[in-house]
């Protein structure tokens, strides 16, 4: 009874040294993992892969001033916009223009069926002749009458009888030829004329329509009233003065073109905090009402760096430069271009600084393995 214990403290001793070797066993295979079992390099600067200046052509990064530009976007639009319609109830014959058509003042656009007033012309034409018949035979009838009353041979009530029908004759004919020229101008309605010169942008109507008065029928602007509207921020609209000469970017073109500032609408838009602002542009083939432009407005002077485009090394869609430093270690380094300056050249944002030298490179230069590969 007395040795009953041992068979239990043996089982407890085991069962603790099974827990002991698995803690062990666990930390050596952290350990392993971790890498406490191989060899360990030193810290230190390696050179593998450093490049070394050979000579090749270099160019110096430029400090320069430039002009600063806001652009101000809108749309080319024309002061003298002309809706053509008719002025009569009438079926279009036929019209002479298409969309895009250039036409000149005076030059006939539509014509409508005149059968209808020309038969309202002919009809005041034969009225006339008979009023001018009435009134010479009225003319005739005075002059006997007042021959016969010099002889004492008619009455001073025939008299103004006579007078009276003559009055009454001249203002039929008077009447008559009122409405033969109203239906000379009504004829002349038949046929629509260009008020004005410009380019026909839009057409509304065709062959066989019956137009009412004042529908419209076509849309012409005039070319050389075209201007660019663009709201511009407050800051800068209220140092613009009419007459400032500024330059308009138009994209569909890619050209820019000079401008002048005709009109500021006095009154600032609330949501946008901008004035509205028109420049005139000059007559061009190429432009056309509804483009898309931008109004460079200069805002003074600002510092950037220049830099050659051979100088850069483009791979996708980053920027590298190769910059030789003082020891003559070459150290390609990342950077962030701007706008094209002159041509050859682009501004740095950022990456190099002002005085420092890079290689050029007379073709883009292909990144090697290592350069490719990211440890």
């Amino acid at each position: 009874m007395k040795t009953a214990w041992i068979p239990k403290l043996i089982s407890n001793s085991t069962r603790v040294l099974a827990m002991v070797a698995g803690l062990v066993l666990m930390l050596l295979t952290i350990a392993w993992l971790s890498g406490m079992f191989e060899t360990k390099i030193a810290p230190d600067w390696s050179v593998r892969g450093t490049q070394q200046y050979a000579g090749e052509p270099t160019d110096v990064v430029h400090e320069i001033r430039k002009q600063a530009i806001e652009e101000a976007v809108g749309t080319l639009k024309a002061s003298s916009r002309t809706v053509v319609s008719s002025k009569l109830l009438a079926t279009i014959e036929n019209i002479r223009v298409t969309a895009g058509d250039q036409v000149v003042e005076g030059q006939e656009l539509i014509r409508l069926e005149s059968q209808e007033f020309q038969a309202r012309l002919d009809q005041a034409k034969q009225s006339l002749e008979a009023a001018i018949a009435r009134r010479a035979q009225a003319e005739k009838q005075f002059e006997r009458v007042e021959s016969l009353k010099k002889q004492n041979a008619a009455s001073p009530s025939d008299q103004d009888l006579a007078l009276r029908d003559l009055q009454v004759a001249e203002a039929e004919e008077s009447r008559a030829r009122q409405a033969v020229s109203e239906s000379a101008v009504q004829l002349s309605y038949t046929k629509i004329i260009a008020s004005k010169s410009g380019r026909i942008v839009d057409r509304l109507a065709e062959p066989g329509d019956v137009v009412k008065p004042g529908e419209p029928l076509l849309v012409l602007y005039d070319e050389t009233s075209l201007r660019l509207e663009a709201p511009v921020q407050e800051s800068l609209a209220v140092k613009m003065r009419i007459g400032d000469e500024m330059k308009v970017y138009v994209d569909a073109v890619d050209q820019e073109f000079p401008v002048s500032i005709d009109e500021i609408v006095p009154q600032a838009d609330a949501p946008s905090r901008s004035f509205l602002v028109k420049a005139t542009l000059p007559r061009s083939d190429q432009l056309y009402e509804g483009m898309f432009g931008r109004l460079r407005i200069p805002t003074g002077q600002r510092r950037h760096l220049c830099l050659a485009d051979d100088a850069i090394v483009r791979m996708g869609q980053l920027d590298f430069v190769d910059v030789v430093l003082a020891d003559g270690v070459v150290e390609r380094r990342l950077i962030k271009s701007g706008q094209m300056g002159m041509p050859g050249r682009h501004e740095v944002l950022s990456g190099l600084k002002a005085g420092e030298r890079v290689i050029l490179h007379a073709e883009p230069a292909v990144p090697t393995p290592d350069e490719t590969n990211i440890e």
